[in-house]
């Protein structure tokens, strides 16, 4: 009998239950959910499509991602900076993305805080890896229970409070966690997990900026 929160599946590994929920699911849980990420523009994207995702399901944020970055250019920020209310227009008229006034709002305003931060700082990366959360804020295991429903934790709402005292927008502490989940910054696949001890090892291995 599988441990509740994992699965087995054709090949006798076993993995995150939720990576058979949908199709698009698996090459995402097992190539991307917690791998580390440390390009800026990349983590740009996260960042608004966790915003995007706030009030519905991840797999409707994953399956318009394409279209996404289509229609923000790549996530390119400084280009995103730069738009105006005529884009926020063309956005709105556009079917493949969610269109949302509020969220696309916030995806230009946090494009310009990005390049504020950056030229600030000179990275959006080095500057979001230091919340990362040390040893003592972490669980030894991962289960279930731990990351079910709307889980927060106090490095997400550190860095919520940041990002928010800074201008940006669709980053409360639910939200940032999910980011913290999905660049590498913790590792939350459960423990029994297929996927778990690599995304260690690439932790482990990973030069933070």
């Amino acid at each position: 009998m599988d441990t509740p929160g994992l699965s087995t599946d054709e090949t006798g590994q076993v993995y995150c239950t939720w990576r058979t929920a949908a199709p698009e699911y698996p090459r995402y849980h097992d190539r991307e959910w917690g791998v580390p990420v440390a390009d800026d523009v990349q983590l740009y994207e996260k960042i608004c499509l966790e915003g995007f995702q706030a009030g519905m399901a991840w797999i409707t944020i994953l399956r318009k991602r394409e279209q996404f970055r289509v229609a923000f250019e790549g996530f390119d920020f400084r280009r995103v900076a730069q738009y105006g209310a005529a884009d926020v227009e063309r956005l709105m008229q556009d079917p493949g993305i969610v269109r949302n006034r509020a969220k696309i709002v916030s995806t230009i305003n946090n494009a310009r805080r990005a390049c504020e931060l950056v030229d600030e700082t000179g990275s959006l990366a080095q500057w979001l890896w230091a919340f990362e959360p040390g040893p003592e804020e972490r669980p030894a295991v991962v289960d279930l229970a731990y990351w079910t429903g709307n889980p927060t934790s106090p490095a997400s709402v550190r860095l919520s409070k940041a990002l928010k005292k800074r201008g940006w927008t669709f980053v409360g502490p639910t939200t940032m966690y999910a980011l913290m989940q999905a660049m590498g910054m913790v590792n939350d696949h459960l423990d029994g997990c297929a996927c778990r001890p690599k995304i260690e090892e690439l932790r482990r291995q990973f030069k933070r900026p």
